[in-house]
């Protein structure tokens, strides 16, 4: 029984052949990494003066990285019923940052693109949060930033092969 134990807490290290030792805390780390990295990325965006909420610059994002997302794939994508991703949506276009189109396909689907002023704000705002992040990097030595490249890589690896977990309660929010 011990073994099992101390086998669960150890780790072959592939590179090495050593047993290494599996951090305890290390969910807690990444839970903690993740909120400074958040806080980082939100001080980044605070300082550009955002004239949109947090949700409506996600929906914004959302829309341009997917080209074909209409109301109801947006409103999936967000986990809300449609007439919220409708009000979201309703609240960019008389902002001028998104627009419905037809669907060049099918005129009777609607399209959500974002403007050019859509995406100049997704770009000048990704490009903050990029110089944010790297002035965070650059104050770790080398060796550190090029072991959280690997690290960051097979944990993307490993939550991308793992089947998604299934959520308790999967009804639709209002946003």
């Amino acid at each position: 029984m011990r073994a099992v134990a101390e086998a669960a807490a150890h780790e072959r290290d592939d590179r090495r052949g050593h047993l290494v030792e599996r951090p305890p805390d290390l969910a807690a780390a990444i839970d903690a990494a993740a909120e400074a990295l958040v806080g980082v990325l939100d001080s980044a965006a605070s300082r550009h003066h955002v004239a949109v909420s947090p949700t409506q610059l996600r929906v914004l994002s959302l829309v341009d990285s997917r080209p074909d997302t209409n109301v109801n794939g947006l409103a999936e994508l967000l986990d809300v019923v449609p007439s919220s991703a409708s009000r979201l949506c309703d609240r960019l276009e008389a902002t001028g940052l998104l627009r419905r189109v037809p669907d060049p396909r099918d005129r009777r689907e609607v399209r959500l693109v974002p403007t050019a002023a859509g995406e100049t704000l997704l770009r000048e705002l990704k490009e903050r949060r990029h110089r944010a992040v790297q002035a965070v990097l650059d104050r770790m030595p080398g060796r550190v930033q090029h072991d959280l490249l690997l690290a960051l890589r097979a944990f993307e690896q490993a939550a991308t092969a793992a089947p998604a977990e299934a959520l308790p309660d999967s009804s639709a929010r209002s946003a």
